[in-house]
């Protein structure tokens, strides 16, 4: 099998392990940006990753909450999450479906699982926005499965594009100043997939089946499943499965706002003031 060479493929430039973390109405879960060893890879907030087949480790979900300042994107491999926020909007995301929330100038929202045939298993990524979008007006979109883009760029490899775009296939995602690139990437045993990360995209890699080595076939790192490797600053990334065993992967990428980053919970702005007046319109009830 031959597969084109990238100009340049990133590399690993640290592994971070995934951190138990538990939110929500005890949702147990594993936080792997916004931890202590990850706070932040602008303009990309928070990932946490859902994966139990105990129901009263994430049944509780979510009550209502609120945010402001940036967008959750929530990615459910398997399971059923339900969406209610106070602008009117309601949606329930089923296997491979998304929630894009963007909370702008501020929402409450509840995100509560229903139980089918018991595993909850899913992906919650927070995206940051610029100033000038952060008192937006609230958005909100569900995307079934059937609506994302689909492709198969190399023999073995089987890709989901949620956002941004690999060769023909454009994800359904909207489009934001943070350019974002969401991709589930399988792949079969000893496939080899070039990845088109944008250059100059701040990225990671989350492998969450298997493992894989990250980056040209002569430097290349292993990264195993649970773990997040953070790239180095370039264009696209190859990723390689063990000739034994496959591998699936979330890659993420947005472009860097270079701004400052208040957060303080649910709320995150770009000064202490802006955190506080979060606050302060929350409790008046101006969300």
């Amino acid at each position: 099998m031959t597969v084109a060479a990238l100009p340049r493929s990133r590399t690993v430039a640290r592994v971070v392990p995934g951190m138990p973390a538990e939110d929500g109405a005890g949702v147990k879960l594993t936080r792997l940006v916004g931890q202590p060893r990850l706070p932040d890879l602008d303009p990309l907030l928070m990932l946490d990753r859902i994966h139990s087949d105990d129901p009263r480790a994430y049944i509780a979900g979510f009550p209502p909450h609120p945010h402001r300042g940036f967008e959750t994107v929530t990615y459910l491999v398997q399971g059923r999450m339900r969406h209610r926020d106070n602008h009117g909007h309601e949606g329930l995301i089923t296997d491979g479906g998304v929630q894009w929330m963007t909370a702008g100038r501020g929402i409450e929202h509840s995100e509560m699982p229903e139980q089918t045939d018991g595993l909850l298993f899913g992906f919650q990524l927070w995206l940051n926005l610029p100033a000038a979008e952060k008192m937006r007006e609230p958005w909100y979109r569900d995307i079934p499965a059937a609506d994302l883009a689909r492709l198969s760029p190399a023999d073995g490899v089987e890709v989901v594009v949620i956002a941004g775009a690999w060769d023909d296939a454009r994800g359904p995602a909207p489009e934001r100043p943070t350019q974002p690139f969401i991709v589930d990437v399988a792949l079969a045993p000893g496939a080899v997939a070039d990845i088109p990360v944008p250059d100059g995209h701040a990225a990671f890699v989350h492998p969450f089946q298997g493992s894989v080595t990250l980056g040209p076939a002569e430097a290349g790192e292993r990264v195993h499943d649970g773990w997040l490797a953070v790239l180095d600053d370039g264009g696209g990334l190859r990723a390689a499965a063990d000739a034994e065993a496959g591998a699936r992967l979330l890659v993420v990428a947005g472009r860097p706002l270079r701004e400052p980053i208040a957060k303080y919970g649910p709320f995150v702005m770009n000064t202490r003031d802006e955190l506080i007046q979060a606050v302060d319109d929350y409790r008046a009830g101006r969300f």
